[in-house]
């Protein structure tokens, strides 16, 4: 045999040794078999597993490749709750907020709305925050807890009952009442200046407005004694009368029934 063409064929055979059969190269699983599902379920509970260890920045690595590699599968919507989840646990709230606010837009149907609603609401609330360094909360912009306020509400509208209940009625309760004492914060503002009408329209506007905020029967006081300075009698006695019948309890009954019986007294 020709010593030339056996190392020729030797070379070549050395060299197909060292390629996989056509028949070993196997592809990625496709969406919505078993195996597919399998990987997609491995791959989240490895990155959920950094996240509960609180690895942050390898918890977000993993979560991106779950939502990457396996997008067809609900593991990728789960990747994306827990990627926003991160978000706000480094009190990223902005960034949180615009996480789950995506999520909500993009997947209405998903059974993790309700929680992404949810947890939008909370870092709405945690934005109005408090501080020493800050101005009394009624003398400040309401703008973020406008915006709580209104996502609170619609989050009673469409889940009335869920496990968060207490906690979404302890957030609505108080900036229900932080956005009320604003306004009288601003009709006392008008009242000093006497412009009696904006006055008015400030507490009417509270009233109306910010049900069960617990500062009706204040409001209303200011109302009557608004109405006094108008020399609007009636108003001011049936005002300060709703006070005596719709807020027995209230502290705010005594000035109330202070005008009353100083309306009531025979002119000197």
């Amino acid at each position: 045999m020709d010593l030339s063409r056996l190392f020729r064929n030797c070379l070549v055979a050395v060299v197909l040794a060292g390629v996989p059969a056509c028949a070993e190269h196997k592809p990625p699983p496709a969406p919505g078999t078993l195996e597919y599902t399998e990987n997609a379920r491995a791959a989240y509970q490895k990155a959920l597993e950094a996240y509960l260890n609180h690895d942050w920045e390898g918890a977000t690595a993993l979560f991106e490749e779950v939502k990457r590699d396996y997008a067809q599968s609900h593991y990728a919507r789960l990747a994306e709750l827990r990627l926003a989840d991160i978000d706000f646990e480094q009190e990223k709230l902005p960034e949180a907020i615009a996480a789950y606010k995506g999520f909500i837009q993009a997947h209405r149907h998903d059974p993790g709305m309700a929680y992404a609603s949810y947890r939008m609401c909370k870092a709405l609330f945690l934005q109005v925050g408090d501080s020493l360094l800050l101005p009394p909360q009624e003398e400040r912009d309401q703008g973020a807890a406008l915006d709580a306020w209104k996502e609170l509400r619609r989050f009673k509208r469409e889940y009335p009952e869920t496990k968060w209940d207490a906690d979404v009625k302890y957030m609505l309760e108080s900036v229900t009442g932080r956005l009320a004492r604003h306004e009288l914060y601003v009709a006392r503002f008008y009242l000093a200046r006497d412009n009696f009408g904006a006055t008015v329209a400030r507490v009417q506007y509270m009233l109306g407005t910010y049900e069960n905020s617990g500062l009706e029967p204040e409001g209303m006081v200011l109302l009557g004694e608004t109405y006094l300075k108008m020399k609007k009698r009636d108003e001011a006695k049936a005002t300060f009368e709703r006070i005596l019948a719709m807020y027995p309890a209230s502290p705010f009954t005594v000035p109330a029934r202070s005008f009353l019986n100083q309306m009531q007294a025979p002119a000197r």
